[in-house]
């Protein structure tokens, strides 16, 4: 009966995606009417115990910290600056400002965490600047989709902060993990941005001499560095104070608030309104991210109230898969999810499947955790539903169409395989830092 129980339980999961509802709202739903069906008002108890278990983690408190850091820092504006000045000093390669659209949305990851607005900034500032400049639109839109997606992996991440309550693996050590694999993550991009347009110079054809005779050497040098010194102090208050152990990702995420506001006083953009809207956007960021936990945790309590877990443990042991098969098979369905779930759903429905057959083996979880988050990556990248393709296609209106978004991002969503199977084979990619930060 149990097992008929979860495969209704999934089924009807399917059924309410697909029909355009809230992810939270499903969730939760779904396990209020399959709770009630099997064990009645009981299920309340079931429910509160668990959500009051997950949302007593401290952790969490860093989402909107780092959340309000973010809005702050977009406040403040210095991506405007630092692109303006980064496309005049790289303007002179080809696919020269398309790297600076990389290199840039690299900053604003480490410094915003936040996808969507780091996709639509670079989209209101790169994508005009691309289009003038005669460059491709499937790479233009391509590469500032994926370099906005970057604030997912590369630290601090919200996602993060989420995992490591799920995964019970302590935040500061996916902090420290995920830092190399999400620049290895943007050095691909560049890379392949220089190569594609090196192979093809019609693709991202070089600024004119004119062009960057208008912004003289010193002054692009200068403006580089008025608008990067900034950040880079901010992510060294950050992670440098995680690093080292002065401080844990909650407190440091209040540190980081903290200079993000100085920032804006000094960027000279302060305001009660500013900070009002920072405020306003963090509530609904947290909120979103909560909300989603609360509905997803009321779905996991009634899937291992179920026993899922060794429901699927016997499913996958039938297949007789040795531990690297069943990470493939975890890899897979995470992938397929991206193309119908943000990040928090996939987190949520995922983690108390896999990671109960994961424990079984040696895997270290810390490394099992940045593989997930790097893979979530093409979450936001694969249609039908990646938020990233629709962040892009609102800022670029009618001049892209969705279908030259969609092929497009094909080549980031390979890279980002490509970078998976590089740290899957080579784990120390990802386990250097924890290593030598040690706690």
């Amino acid at each position: 009966m149990e097992d008929v129980m979860i495969v209704l339980l999934f089924v009807s999961l399917i059924i309410g995606l697909a029909s355009g509802h809230p992810v939270a709202f499903v969730l939760g739903g779904i396990a209020t009417i399959f709770g009630f069906l099997g064990w009645g008002p009981q299920t309340i108890k079931i429910f509160t115990n668990n959500i009051n278990s997950v949302m007593g983690n401290f952790t969490l408190v860093a989402i909107a910290m780092f959340t309000l850091m973010a809005n702050l820092l977009s406040g403040s504006r210095i991506a405007e600056g630092l692109f303006e000045s980064m496309r005049y000093l790289l303007g002179r390669l080809r696919g020269g400002v398309a790297f600076a659209i990389v290199v840039v949305s690299t900053i604003l990851a480490a410094t915003t965490g936040i996808v969507g607005a780091s996709i639509v900034t670079m989209g209101v500032l790169g994508l005009p600047v691309l289009l003038r400049y005669g460059y491709d639109k499937k790479l233009s839109t391509g590469v500032i989709a994926a370099g906005g997606t970057l604030g997912i992996l590369i630290p601090p991440s919200i996602m993060l902060v989420v995992m490591g309550a799920q995964a019970q693996v302590s935040v500061g050590d996916l902090f420290k993990a995920s830092l190399v694999p999400g620049l290895l993550l943007a050095t691909a991009y560049a890379v392949y941005v220089l190569f594609i347009t090196w192979k093809n110079p019609e693709l991202g054809p070089a600024m004119t001499q004119e062009e960057l005779d208008a912004m003289p050497l010193m002054k692009r040098i200068m403006g580089s560095l008025v608008n990067l010194v900034p950040p880079v102090i901010l992510i060294a208050a950050v992670l440098g104070t995680i690093y080292t152990g002065v401080a844990t990702p909650t407190e440091a995420s209040g540190v980081g608030a903290f200079v993000a506001l100085l920032m804006t006083i000094g960027y000279r953009k302060f305001s009660f309104k500013m900070l009002s809207d920072a405020m306003y956007e963090t509530a609904k960021t947290t909120a979103m991210v909560l909300v989603i936990m609360i509905g997803a945790t009321a779905f996991a309590s009634i899937f291992m109230a179920l026993n899922g877990d060794q429901f699927f443990q016997t499913i996958i042991n039938s297949l007789g898969l040795n531990k690297w098969g069943i990470y493939i098979v975890m890899m897979v369905f995470i992938f397929i999810m991206g193309m119908f779930l943000d990040w928090v759903a996939i987190v949520m429905i995922s983690f108390p499947i896999f990671l109960p057959l994961i424990q079984n083996y040696d895997f270290n979880m810390v490394w099992i955790v940045i593989a997930i988050s790097v893979m979530l990556q093409s979450s936001f990248l694969t249609p039908p539903f990646g938020h990233a393709l629709f962040y892009i296609k609102g800022v670029a209106g009618e001049r892209v169409s969705l279908g030259e978004i969609y092929r497009g991002i094909i080549p980031f969503v390979i890279i980002i395989l490509i970078v998976l199977v590089v740290i899957t084979v080579f784990p120390e990619i990802v386990l250097w830092l924890p290593t030598v930060f040690a706690s």
